[in-house]
């Protein structure tokens, strides 16, 4: 199988992360770029990255490129380059277009030359004008112009990599699979961690954590764009899903507990749970979804991680102040029965160890969607609450 280019998107700050998912995967000459990557590699790699990825949201393969100069030379561009190599008239499209520092006034009027290139192209051969489907696309083009080269790429995906087909209900401001998964891993959780999420919202972390315990492939019950290629192996493809459903574990041990102050909200993420193919999991008690507040979380073990995306400014705006005084009781709680354990909170708020009252470890910039965040590391030692709070025979 002859080896492609392919472009790999991911959140900001997780790129070194989905370089070693891709090597796992067999791709070469990796170039990694702000917020993505680019690699080489055989369809095959490029399949079984879109099924195992945790940390890509998109997987691009890159078809052409040529320099242009005004729109009717990407019009151009566009009736030159071989489509029907990958697909056919009778599959829809979608047209996407991207620029950075593009000389051309407008994208929307570029966006509709390629497509009249795309479907001009199979006129002329075929006789046949392929559909235009802005919501359900059986093929999808991405075109990228910079200042001087417009560039194609087919996706291979469809529905972004991180939407794992679990989620019922995304609730208030949900944390995206992907970056998820990046928190797990900078964090250096492994699956022998205790792990708890005070703040589990609709369950995103403790499911990412289950499902990386049970090896569990995050697209083993999707459908990916690249299956409508005419190029298409099913038999290698059908290989690489056995493989992965041969891998799964569900009797792995794990003990994951998460919680939320909203019953309704802890519902829902159990509900999440269940149709992620948890169920052993929950039926055995190493994960569990309970109603309690952050400020009175128990550890479940005499050490572990604590990993949370707690609420912050803009998630809660205009309560921001009674979050911070929130957060300086859970820290409270953490010093007092967490000592031994390692928490690492997800926020925008670069003030939040100074409302914890507690000095960080570690910091990594990352992005929540637009959000430039932090990804703070505390250290919870024996005795670090009796440091911040008097003495009992000093306080009467």
């Amino acid at each position: 199988m002859a080896n492609s280019n392919f472009y790999a998107v991911c959140p900001l700050g997780l790129e070194e992360l989905l370089a070693t998912e891709l090597k796992e995967c067999g791709a070469r000459d990796i170039k990694t770029v702000r917020g993505g990557l680019h690699f080489s590699g055989s369809m095959a790699t490029a399949m079984r990255a879109c099924l195992t990825s945790r940390i890509a949201s998109r997987i691009l393969m890159r078809l052409a490129s040529s320099d242009y100069y005004d729109e009717e030379d990407v019009y151009n561009f566009a009736c030159r380059t071989k489509w029907e190599t990958w697909f056919g008239p009778d599959k829809s499209i979608r047209v996407d277009v991207n620029s950075h520092r593009s000389p051309l006034k407008s994208l929307d009027f570029t966006l509709l030359r390629i497509k009249d290139g795309i479907c001009d192209r199979f006129m002329h051969f075929m006789n046949v004008r392929p559909d235009v489907d802005r919501a359900r696309p059986q093929i999808r083009v991405f075109a990228y112009l910079d200042e001087r080269y417009c560039t194609f790429y087919l996706d291979l995906c469809g529905e972004a990599l991180f939407k794992r087909g679990w989620r019922r209900d995304k609730g208030e401001a949900p944390l995206k699979e992907n970056l998820a998964a990046g928190l797990l891993r900078l964090a250096g959780w492994t699956p022998d961690q205790p792990l708890v999420d005070p703040f589990c919202g609709s369950g995103t972390i403790a499911i990412e954590a289950a499902q990386i315990a049970c090896n569990m492939a995050p697209g083993l019950n999707r459908k990916f764009l690249f299956e409508n290629f005419s190029t298409f192996e099913r038999d290698v493809w059908e290989e690489i899903l056995d493989d992965a459903r041969m891998a799964v574990n569900r009797h792995a041990k794990v003990r994951i507990a998460a919680s939320d102050i909203s019953s309704i909200v802890v519902q829902k993420a159990r509900e999440n749970a269940l149709q992620a193919g948890l169920s052993n999991l929950i039926d055995r008690g190493d994960l569990t979804f309970a109603q309690g507040d952050a400020r009175a979380a128990l550890p479940v073990a005499e050490s572990g991680l604590v990993i949370a995306n707690p609420p912050y400014g803009e998630q809660s705006n205009p309560k921001s102040a009674s979050v911070a005084s929130m957060m300086k009781n859970v820290s409270d709680n953490l010093k007092r029965n967490f000592a031994g354990w390692t928490a690492w909170l997800l926020t925008s708020d670069r003030t939040l160890p100074r409302q914890m009252r507690l000095k960080e470890s570690r910091k990594i910039p990352l992005f929540n969607g637009p959000l430039e965040c932090r990804f703070f590391r505390f250290d919870l030692v024996s005795g670090s609450f009796r440091k911040d709070a008097p003495a009992e025979s000093d306080a009467k």
